[in-house]
């Protein structure tokens, strides 16, 4: 990193100390209240401009991004902290859109919680309502959850009107698939002051409802096939469902069969959709999608 880069990160985070945080805007006082519902809302997850201003413009509550499909229309590998300018930047743009937006900042893009805020307070000035932050590493193991607290506190210091969705990735990393690993963290993001807490990777109504009997603040999931019905998830209590990258992993696999269809109709390549080595559909997986970014390297 350059020196000019480390003193305008330096800047950032004494503005996001001394700079008064300004009062909550209507759209994050609206996304607060979006996990307050009877229903769990449906939080669709854009990676770029185009994503984000047809999602709002289809009457979507709100909308978030995806870190894997930001980085992987970058040509870089989420989760491993390369994404940041990318994410903050996209962050603020989607921010002008009429509807609340929350952003995946991954583990906060920094080892330090200053160095968390400082990101989190220049999204909340720039009108973001939200952000995710996750505990899980590069390496697949899970972040010492009091350094994973302090952020969250740090942020919410630093921006108190927005709405911090910390992550375990207990069960989407595997590295403690148990309900009580999961709620010990949750547990203590919450009491750190996180608004909400999201465990992506749990499905079975067991595992959720002692999840949500136990938390205090709302809990959000990670849509998937195995997941019960939306009027069962409203019974067990859950607040959001959201999309993860689902949306941009679906945009690329049928971009990919549409123009497999069209070479087949010239006569090139066979009229099958593309199988993907980790599916059996023409939906990319993730591991697939993160592959991609190799050709980059």
């Amino acid at each position: 990193m350059s020196g000019n880069g480390r003193q305008e990160r330096a800047e950032a985070g004494e503005r996001a100390r001394t700079e008064p945080a300004p009062e909550p805007a209507a759209g994050a006082r609206a996304f607060h209240r979006l996990h307050h519902g009877e229903r769990p809302f449906l939080l669709p997850n854009a990676w770029d401009h185009a994503s984000g201003a047809a999602l709002a413009a289809h009457g979507f509550a709100a909308v978030g991004t995806t870190s894997l499909g930001v980085a992987a229309a970058a040509g870089l590998p989420d989760g491993e902290g390369v994404a940041r300018d990318l994410t903050r930047a996209l962050g603020c743009a989607l921010a002008r859109l009429p509807v609340p937006v929350s952003v995946d900042i991954e583990g906060g893009f920094a080892d330090t919680p200053e160095a968390v805020a400082a990101l989190a307070a220049e999204l909340w000035r720039a009108g973001v309502a939200g952000v995710n932050i996750e505990d899980g590493r590069p390496d697949g193991t899970l972040t010492d959850p009091a350094l994973h607290a302090a952020k969250v506190t740090a942020v919410k210091e630093a921006a108190p009107g927005l709405f911090v969705n910390a992550r375990t990735d207990t069960h989407w990393l595997r590295a403690d698939p148990t309900v009580r690993g999961a709620l010990r963290r949750a547990e203590t993001y919450a009491v750190a002051g996180a608004d909400g807490v999201f465990v992506p990777g749990v499905s079975d109504e067991d595992t959720i409802a002692a999840l949500t009997s136990a938390l205090a603040v709302p809990l959000n999931v990670l849509h998937s096939p195995a997941l019960p019905s939306f009027d069962r998830l409203a019974a067990l209590g859950v607040a959001r469902v959201s999309l993860g990258s689902s949306l941009f992993r679906a945009a690329l696999g049928h971009a990919v069969a549409t123009a497999a269809a069209l070479a087949a109709g010239a006569g090139g390549a066979p009229a099958t959709a593309p199988r993907w080595a980790g599916s059996g559909t023409g939906v990319p997986p993730y591991a697939d999608v993160q592959a991609l970014a190799g050709h980059f390297a």
